[in-house]
């Protein structure tokens, strides 16, 4: 460990300091799962992501928060795709692939307007998980109490590749009163008790956002908050198609998240189904990044 380099990149913004951290660590194959995590555990970003050699893939990528390894990470994979393609890798290829652990991922580089390169990440095939909890409990355990809860839409688990608690919440005030009791969690959420909470609302700050969002670390993560989040911005389009707009065949629209602890970011979220009898889903989610700086443990 000693000696090891760490980039400093934040994901969903160009301006340093409103997206979300990210470290990234070259050349890990050298490393070892304690290695790693002890590294992320120093770093104190909410993830770090190693990146190794794959055999199926054109890069493999691995999480880890400060408390434990992630199976898949939005914002650490967009900072670490946008890092290594201004670094030269990938030349002029327009696609990749990523080993994860839920598989190998296809992903897209697009070159915006301004030039800048936005990275467009395919996530695992949405999966959803009824919450059959406490619906007081779990609202006290974020600081609301039930009534500020939606009284429609469902409280369910969703994955796109790492479980999270999607919370609709009728009004957007109602989150910057939110404080998150972390420890709690686990035994709110006894039907995936490892599982983050994701409150959401369909009120905005900004014009061109469709959904407002926060996120709240699993009480196993070592975090408490994750300022704009890949993953569960990702879910929350599946669960806009599967619970809000069942009858449409996709749905795009931005989630912005960040703006209660003075971050400020931006998700592009597609979601299209299947012509599978299944009517499964994929999902997309689009974002950029900025280098912030390095570091050296």
């Amino acid at each position: 460990m000693s000696g090891t380099k760490v980039l400093h990149y934040e994901a969903f913004s160009r301006i340093p300091g409103k997206g979300n951290p990210a470290g990234i660590v070259r050349d890990a194959e050298r490393l070892t799962h304690e290695d790693m995590q002890r590294i992320a555990a120093a770093v104190g970003f909410n993830e770090t992501t190693f990146v190794l050699p794959s055999q199926t893939a054109d890069v493999k990528l691995k999480y880890y928060t400060p408390g434990h390894e992630m199976d898949l990470c939005g914002h650490a994979t967009v900072a670490t795709l946008y890092h290594l393609k201004h670094d030269g890798w990938f030349k002029d290829r327009d696609t990749v692939t990523v080993e994860t652990n839920v598989g190998v991922l296809p992903m897209e580089f697009v070159r915006e307007p301004d030039g800048e390169w936005s990275i467009r990440m395919t996530q695992d095939r949405p999966r959803f998980v009824p919450f059959a909890g406490d619906r007081e409990r779990l609202a006290v355990s974020i600081g609301l109490t039930a009534d500020e809860l939606h009284p429609e839409l469902p409280i369910v688990y969703g994955s796109t590749g790492i479980w999270t608690l999607l919370v609709p919440i009728a009004r957007k005030q109602s989150f910057a009163r939110m404080k998150p009791q972390n420890r709690l969690f686990p035994d709110i959420l006894a039907e995936l008790p490892r599982a983050s909470v994701h409150p959401f609302c369909m009120e905005t700050e900004d014009p061109a956002a469709f959904m407002h969002a926060r996120h709240f670390s699993s009480a196993y993560s070592g975090t408490v908050e994750d300022p704009v989040t890949g993953t569960a911005s990702g879910v929350m389009g599946a669960y806009a198609l599967e619970y809000m707009e069942p009858h449409r065949d996709s749905i795009s629209f931005v989630v912005e998240q960040g703006m209660e602890i003075g971050y400020d970011g931006r998700v592009k979220v597609e979601v299209s189904r299947t012509p599978n009898e299944d009517r499964s889903m994929e999902v997309r989610i689009t974002g950029g990044a900025v280098y912030v700086g390095e570091m050296t443990l």
